[in-house]
């Protein structure tokens, strides 16, 4: 504990430590309440850009904003007293120029007070990480399913199945290790490509959709606790089902105010008698 009563955050070194030991614990989080809630039971929240399609109906990734990840990071920071936090970069903020990419990442991080920034690619973003990572700027790679790049991908679908493009995630997975990421994301990838990247990479992998042998596993919050029912991935499992009961506390409010049950006299403030 420290001197003002709140434990210590996790840091990137410790993190990278965990690499081969206890499976790294990781989920997203946007808000503070949120963040609150998971904070005590994970290693590494993530600030995803998967915010805009879980809580602004986006169809996909690529419509966030620099503006919109700062805001949430700054919620997530508030609710956090020991998970490391990692804040993503959204489409368009950083594939410009590696010099584009180190301005808003450390826009990020002063604004929000993050640990870190995510980026998705492999080879052809070696050195923008590089560059980023050389001047003090905490990197998560993110390799094998790319949300931001669905579009030219062929949609979502699990990446690794044929040797060409296995190969691929191979040398996208060995040139973010070796440009100096402290992690990296394996997403949407073949089981036994995913476990033979986490063992030839010197850094932890964490992964969703690939396999049991990542480092560390991550999920989006609101799948896990069945919130976001628009679609559910093969490779989610809800932990709850937090849907339905949001739905019969509404109905039962509803309920209550159409009969003039709710607010009662508890819930009211009277005049004090004199």
């Amino acid at each position: 504990m420290s001197a003002t009563g709140q434990t210590k955050r996790n840091t990137i070194a410790q993190i990278e430590a965990m690499k081969g030991t206890r499976p790294i614990v990781s989920l997203t989080a946007y808000t503070t309440p949120i963040a609150r809630l998971l904070d005590p039971h994970c290693d590494l929240l993530l600030v995803g850009d998967s915010l805009g399609m879980v809580l602004y109906g986006m169809e996909s990734t690529v419509g966030v904003t620099l503006e919109m990840m700062i805001a949430h990071g700054q919620g997530v920071m508030r609710g956090v007293q020991k998970a490391c936090v990692i804040v993503d970069m959204p489409f368009g903020s950083y594939q410009e120029s590696k010099e584009q990419a180190f301005r808003n990442a450390v826009r990020i991080l002063k604004e929000t007070g993050c640990d870190g920034v995510k980026l998705e690619g492999g080879e052809e973003m070696a050195e923008t990480i590089a560059f980023l990572t050389a001047r003090g700027v905490p990197v998560f790679g993110h390799v094998g399913l790319m949300p931001q790049q669905v579009k030219t991908a062929g949609g979502y679908r699990a990446l690794g199945r044929s040797e060409e493009e296995a190969e691929k995630i191979r040398r996208d997975a060995k040139a973010i290790d070796e440009a100096g990421a402290f992690a990296l994301l394996v997403e949407g990838t073949v089981e036994p490509l995913a476990r033979e990247i986490t063992a030839s990479v010197s850094i932890p992998t964490i992964g969703i959709g690939a396999s049991p042998a990542c480092d560390g596993q991550i999920l989006v919050s609101d799948d896990m606790l069945g919130l976001f029912s628009d679609f559910k991935p093969r490779f989610v499992k809800h932990f709850a089902e937090l849907a339905p009961t949001v739905s019969k506390a509404v109905e039962a409010y509803a309920k209550e105010v159409k009969a003039r049950t709710f607010p009662g006299p508890e819930h009211t403030f009277q005049v004090k008698k004199q």
